[in-house]
């Protein structure tokens, strides 16, 4: 069953963007294939298919335009296709997100424009499929 949450306060990611391995920078254009573990950021312009059991960071300015099969996500740019998760998919604003989703646990902050349809998949008998809905705090 899924849980629809409202946190009003900051968001505290369970995803440490800190241990980023690889980083595409803002000037980088790539096409084709990507598979990689450990934590990438994308903060240019990515076309094809990525593949990856760990971390997806697609940063503030970044354009993907791929079949994402990810451990996680952290999406603050653009994405255009689909994103099938195994663990937790994080859409910060101002992302822009075209396609659908698959993950077992999803945080959406006000201000993402998602265009697509969610499936939220439990993977783990135990596990319980979440949704966290996060505004800014009117105390801020």
């Amino acid at each position: 069953m899924a849980v629809l949450r409202r946190d009003d306060e900051k968001n505290n990611s369970t995803l440490n963007i800190h241990d980023v391995h690889t980083i595409l920078g803002p000037e980088s254009n790539f096409e084709g294939k990507l598979i990689f573990e450990g934590t990438v950021r994308i903060d240019g312009t990515f076309k094809g298919e990525i593949e990856t059991p760990n971390v997806l960071v697609v940063g503030q300015g970044a354009k993907v335009e791929a079949t994402l099969k990810v451990g996680s996500i952290i999406v603050n740019g653009e994405v255009e296709g689909d994103i099938i998760a195994t663990g937790t998919v994080e859409l910060n604003a101002p992302a822009i997100i075209r396609g659908n989703i698959t993950t077992p646990d999803l945080t959406m902050a006000k201000g993402v424009i998602f265009e697509g349809s969610c499936h939220m998949d439990k993977l783990a008998p135990q596990q319980e499929a979440t949704v966290t809905v996060l505004s800014a705090s009117k105390d801020s």
